[in-house]
């Protein structure tokens, strides 16, 4: 048996219902339908809205002439991307690559932003360089994080780079009394950045079991060679350097180019620093939150 056809009225052309049934089916969907939107004490839902989109990350980065060092930078903001899906990350440069930190800025959309650095110790550019981008943007709520070090995340990684370049991770006792790193940094005339670089070193001579000394490329001292020098005075002639660098460039390939034995690469774009840059932008947001509740206790 088949199924019967609707009936088409002769004159007006339309389709009548075959039953009763369908009729029903057709009214019960609609009031189903209409129902939904309204609770059960007469009152109309209000249709559900998308959450907010998170404050923006703004990842400020120094800057090179050596093109590794912006393709790194790239890859490490694609890390951070995939670590937090729907996060809108942004990237800024101070000076030498595009677009830089202004023009980031201004393209933003007004809201809330953190301005995470992409720096490892206080200096200049963390202290009136970033600060003065900022006040450029008018239309942004925004907060500058602090550097990425001094962090256990940048010392995980600094060990990572290590055990790449050669480093044994389960050294000898013998080993260990002839073994040093130098960690090699960029260098800055404010006090400051190597004193947030001593801190790095303390920890990672705590990581290794053995002792790191902080050296530089420039405007500080001691250099990396005067640093290798010093640790084969103490006996440590299997000495490794450690690159404090977020990237290649031209003091990174300088630095290394006076290891006596071997030179680990960049930081580069490692998982851990991609979770060090979100724990820098969750740490801004989170003491923005708590700094009106603060002012409000205050003023009780």
């Amino acid at each position: 048996m088949t199924a019967s056809k609707p009936q088409r009225d002769e004159l007006t052309g339309t389709a009548h219902l075959d039953s009763t049934a369908q009729l029903m089916t057709r009214i019960t969907s609609q009031l189903g339908t209409q129902l939904s939107h309204v609770r059960p004490d007469g009152s109309r839902r209000t249709p559900p809205q998308a959450p907010p989109a998170p404050p923006a990350l703004v990842v400020v980065a120094h800057g090179s002439r050596d093109p590794r060092a912006l393709a790194t930078v790239h890859a490490l903001l694609d890390k951070v991307r995939e670590e937090r899906p729907g996060l809108p990350v942004h990237l800024g440069h101070i000076e030498l690559n595009e677009p830089l930190l202004t023009d980031t800025l201004a393209g933003l959309a007004p809201g809330r932003a953190v301005l995470a650095p992409l720096l490892l110790s206080r200096g200049y550019h963390v202290k009136q360089d970033i600060p003065a981008a900022l006040a450029t943007a008018p239309h942004l709520s925004a907060r500058v994080a602090p550097p990425l070090g001094p962090h256990p995340l940048l010392v995980e990684t600094l060990y990572a780079r290590l055990v790449e370049a050669g480093w044994d991770p389960r050294p000898d006792a013998r080993t260990r009394r002839t073994s040093g790193v130098v960690l090699a940094a960029a260098g800055s005339r404010d006090p400051d950045s190597a004193v947030d670089t001593a801190r790095t070193a303390a920890l990672l001579a705590e990581r290794l079991g053995v002792p790191v000394v902080p050296a530089y490329a420039s405007a500080a001292a001691p250099t990396v060679p005067a640093a290798l020098r010093a640790l084969a005075v103490r006996g440590r002639h299997r000495a490794a350097v450690a690159a404090y660098f977020t990237a290649p460039g031209r003091f990174a390939t300088q630095c290394a180019q006076a290891a006596p034995w071997i030179a680990a690469a960049p930081l580069g774009a490692h998982t851990a620093m991609a979770r060090l840059l979100l724990h820098r932008y969750d740490g801004t947001l989170a003491s923005t939150a708590a700094a009106p509740a603060q002012r409000q206790l205050t003023s009780a």
